[in-house]
């Protein structure tokens, strides 16, 4: 399952980076793979256009979206925060940031 993950990711990365983008997600675990799965299907889901955006609006929305989902107890926050971050290097490398200001997390997947 986790190749399938990496392999689908690194399909949504632009030409040139695809072996970047594999090289950076081979790293991961299969929770942070997850993670940035959800992320773009809730993106896809819920665009209404694409553009280019600046890293720290990718921020914003990596945030929203962790906002938007399932609570977890207290001792989560600081995993939570190093997917997101995972998430927006994962963007950036692949050439993908490229997420709709229509993304409310929580309410897609």
């Amino acid at each position: 399952m986790q190749d399938a993950l990496v392999a689908a990711l690194v399909s949504r990365a632009d030409r040139p980076l695809k072996p970047k983008a594999r090289r950076f997600l081979v790293g991961l675990s299969f929770d942070e793979l997850q993670f940035i799965a959800e992320f773009l299907g809730a993106s896809i889901l819920e665009s209404t256009e694409e553009g280019r955006c600046s890293r720290s609006e990718l921020a914003e929305r990596i945030a929203q979206f962790q906002r938007g989902r399932r609570r977890c107890s207290s001792g989560c926050s600081e995993d939570q925060d190093h997917k997101m971050i995972l998430v927006l290097e994962y963007l950036c490398r692949s050439g993908s940031p490229r997420i709709s200001l229509a993304v409310r997390a929580g309410q897609g997947v």
